[in-house]
């Protein structure tokens, strides 16, 4: 039964050819029952050409609607200029008034509305009836008048629920498309997330364990206890890598931070003492100094203060030179947080801080813009004016909007 039905909803014009030849033969007995079949052979003729062309119209009304609209009128026109009477074929007018008002032209809509209106009263006025007041003949077109008014008003029903619903699919499809437009977003605020982390876990301690392992390298016979300091310092700055890194694989497993376990929480400014220690130890000579009163600060903020600190002293490390040292500034101020960090080293080369990343590089300070946009914050980088390289940032201790 569902294959039957889906085969009639997939050829709507055969079943409409079909419903027309029924149409049709119970057209053909009207008219001989009428006129008789020994009857005067004009009016059968009239009366069967007037039916096949309403029969027509039933057939072919889905697929062309105003064509049509249009030969029913002219054969309901033909019909009262011939004098061919009332037939079952008449009921392709109710038929050809509801399919445009569903599915055709406004024009056609409104045409096919005014034409039901007067249809009845035409087909009283040609063929009135018999021994008939005036109240009597007005009383019968307005009740033949009625089902043209119905058809007409169901099928501009259905015009209206199918434009409402194709409406609502279309603002689902637009619906859709917007949650896969932020849904990319999201994943590449993500990915960007993830880069910025693994960059700064990876840049810092890595470059640390490049400097202590080629000076342990160069003083292996002569200093050896020095050689076995630095190997010390690479094997925990390594342990520290491996612990931020399992931070961020948790973090990327669980979507929540663990403070417990393997992972280890995420830094925060108090620990930026610590990174300065490290620095230290590796050979880099960094002043740091604390101005204001310190207090907790937004999670966001922290993360962000440590991240632009531990980049900005490996840069110094990278592109410093051997003798370069470093100032690192944290200033709690009553609405934010200022860093400023120098060294007077080389300076980085141009392409890092102008060209934004040129041939792989540059991406730490492209990390640190996008960390500092996020909490609202500012920042500034170039070369100082004395020689070597100045990061200032200001962090806003209210989210960003």
């Amino acid at each position: 039964m569902q294959r039957l039905y889906d085969f009639l909803r997939r050829h709507p014009t055969g079943v409409d050819t079909f419903w027309a030849v029924i149409l049709f033969g119970l057209s053909g007995l009207n008219v001989v029952t009428l006129h008789g079949v020994t009857g005067h052979i004009g009016a059968l003729v009239r009366g069967m050409a007037v039916s096949a062309a309403l029969c027509v119209v039933v057939a072919l009304r889905r697929r062309f609607p105003e064509p049509m609209l249009l030969l029913a009128l002219a054969t309901g026109l033909a019909q009262l200029v011939l004098d061919v009477e009332t037939t079952v074929a008449d009921f392709a007018l109710l038929v050809i008034a509801y399919t445009v008002a569903a599915v055709g032209a406004r024009w056609a809509s409104r045409l096919a509305l005014a034409v039901s209106l007067c249809a009845a009263l035409l087909a009283q006025l040609r063929w009135p009836a018999v021994h008939s007041s005036f109240l009597g003949q007005a009383a019968v077109a307005v009740f033949q008048t009625v089902p043209f008014a119905l058809a007409w008003v169901l099928g501009d029903s259905v015009r209206t629920r199918r434009a409402y619903f194709a409406q609502l699919e279309e603002r689902a499809t637009r619906l859709e498309k917007e949650r896969e437009a932020q849904s990319k977003v999201a994943v590449a605020a993500e990915r960007a997330r993830i880069a910025r982390e693994l960059h700064d876990v990876v840049a810092h301690n890595v470059s640390v364990m490049v400097v202590q392992a080629d000076g342990a390298a160069y003083v292996l016979d002569a200093a050896p206890d020095q050689a076995k300091n630095a190997l010390e310092t690479i094997s925990s700055t390594g342990r520290q890598a491996l612990a931020e890194m399992r931070r961020l694989l948790g973090v990327l497993r669980t979507g929540e931070h663990r403070e417990s376990g393997e992972y280890v929480p995420q830094p925060d400014v108090e620990q930026i003492d610590d990174l300065v220690e490290q620095c230290r130890g590796s050979g880099l000579p960094v002043d740091f100094k604390v101005e204001g009163t310190p207090r907790p600060l937004p999670s966001g903020v922290e993360l962000t203060a440590y991240r632009i600190v531990q980049e900005a002293l490996t840069n110094t490390r990278k592109h410093g030179g051997p003798d370069a040292g470093a100032s690192v500034r944290l200033v709690y101020f009553d609405d934010g947080l200022g860093l400023l960090v120098e060294d007077d080293g080389k300076g980085a080369p141009h392409e890092l801080y102008e060209e934004g990343g040129a041939d792989g590089r540059g991406h730490g300070l492209i990390g640190m813009r996008e960390r500092v946009g996020m909490v609202g914050g500012t920042l500034d980088a170039g070369p100082r004016p004395g020689g070597g390289f100045r990061i200032s940032a200001l962090l806003p201790l209210k989210p960003a909007h």
